[in-house]
Parts: structure tokens; C-alpha cells; sequence
């Protein structure tokens, strides 16, 4: 039987007036892995941010194991994690400072102190920056001296570290190098990394333009003028498909 994890409910979404989502009704089930496509504009941007709880839908519901967004504590909350487009990484912060905020919904205030007194432990965060190909020297560096490439991999490093269920992406591929796509691609995907002391997310729902990733997918849906125009295997996607989106 099939355990549903997030769900939207004939969900509808304005912004001063414009509609950018229409009835929007999806249900995403545990260990899937959804690939998002659609032209920028589409939608997929509001659609992750419904998701994750970021906004609020104008119209329907929205479900992350069962329950409304006000039902859950911090951390429930916690059991999903978001790699945003912008990345919203702390620019005077250091890489592994940011790379440490993904454990600040499992700690207390004093850890968030000192995370930002540059006292704490940086032994985790260092694990995931290597996984996420980052090299030891930029470690201790400020955000806004790093290139758009290694602040793309702190931000999935940050991700990683919070040991979420669940992972929404948003177009997590652009800054990088064509030679990390691959290996971030398996990292993002993979149930299990060499540390076992967390695992990679089990659900992930990623927003991409790039088709020919779409095998390593279980399910893609295809998203134009903000309603969903199908949700389909992978296995059956065809060109008549994607000619509706894009």
C-alpha cells in the first residue's frame, strides 16, 4: 500500500491578483522520485514553495504526512528540506557555518550561538562538503567569495546534512560544472551515502529542464500556465508530452 507524504488539495495560488496555480491536486508517496519540468513561469517555483510550506495556498490544502502545516511541530517540519533556486545561503557566513545551519531544527539556541561565534564542531558539515565535492580550502571562506558553482554544492551540502525524509529541489544543476552534474545527480537520488550516520532523503521532487536526466526518475509531471498537464512514469513519457509544456 502506498504511504502518501505530501499532498495538495485542489490547491489555487494568487499573487496581487494574477493566478499562478490552478486546482492543482497532487499526491507524492514515500521513496519517490518525481521529476518537475515546465517552462520558467510555469509554476514550479510557487508549486515547491506550497510543498514545503514557505507560502500559503489562496485556495485548498496542503498535507505533509497527514497533517496541515499548523498541526506539525519543528521537528516534523524538519523531515522535509528544500534546495531553493536562489539558495539562500548566509553571504557573511562561512561555507561551513551555512553547511551547519541544516542542523539548527535538531539543536537548541546554544548550537545556533555558537555557529555563528565559529565555535562549534564542523566535523559533519565537513563530511557532507566532501561528498558534495568541496574542497578543504573553501571550508572556512565567507559565501561571497566562493563561485556560483560552490555555493550551488553548499547549499545541497546544507540539505544533506538535515538527514530529511523528504527533498524538494529547485533546478539544483545550473551553476555546476558539467563534470559534478553526474555525481551531485547520484548524491541527490541515491538512498544512502558513505556516512552512515545519516541517509540521503528517501522522497525527492526535483525541478529541472534538463530531459535527458529523466531515467534516473520514477515519475515525471509536466507543469504549464500553473495546472499540471500530466503525471506520468518515466517509462511512458513521450515527445507528445513534453509539446504540451513547452
Amino acid at each position: 500500500m502506498k504511504n502518501t507524504v505530501l499532498e495538495l488539495k485542489n490547491i489555487s495560488y494568487k499573487y496581487e491578483n494574477n493566478l499562478i496555480l490552478n486546482k492543482v491536486n497532487l499526491k507524492i508517496n514515500s521513496g519517490e522520485k518525481i521529476a518537475l519540468l515546465g517552462k520558467s513561469g510555469s509554476g514550479k517555483t510557487t508549486l515547491i514553495s506550497l510543498l514545503n510550506g514557505a507560502i500559503k495556498p489562496t485556495q485548498g490544502e496542503v498535507k505533509l504526512f497527514n497533517k496541515s502545516f499548523e498541526e506539525l511541530d519543528r521537528k516534523q517540519k524538519s523531515k522535509m528540506t528544500t534546495i531553493w533556486q536562489d539558495l539562500r545561503l548566509i553571504e557573511d557566513l562561512s561555507a561551513e557555518q551555512n553547511v551547519n545551519c541544516g542542523l539548527l531544527a535538531e539543536n537548541n539556541l546554544y548550537f545556533a550561538l555558537k555557529n555563528l561565534l565559529n565555535i562549534t564542531s564542523f566535523k559533519k558539515a565537513h563530511e557532507y562538503m566532501q561528498l558534495c565535492r568541496l574542497h578543504k580550502s573553501i571550508y572556512d571562506k565567507k559565501i561571497r567569495k566562493l563561485s556560483g558553482g560552490q555555493k550551488q554544492r553548499v547549499a545541497i551540502a546544507r540539505s544533506l546534512i538535515q538527514g530529511s525524509n523528504i527533498l524538494l529541489a529547485d533546478e539544483p544543476f545550473n551553476n555546476l560544472d558539467p563534470k559534478l552534474i553526474t555525481p551531485i545527480k547520484n548524491l541527490l537520488l541515491e538512498n544512502v551515502n558513505k556516512y552512515d550516520t545519516k541517509r540521503s532523503p528517501k522522497t525527492t521532487l526535483v525541478a529541472l529542464h534538463r530531459i535527458d536526466f529523466l531515467n534516473d526518475f520514477d515519475k515525471v509531471i509536466g507543469i504549464r500556465d500553473g495546472e499540471i498537464f500530466f503525471n506520468i512514469k518515466s517509462t511512458n513519457l513521450e515527445q507528445l508530452h513534453l509539446d504540451k509544456i513547452y
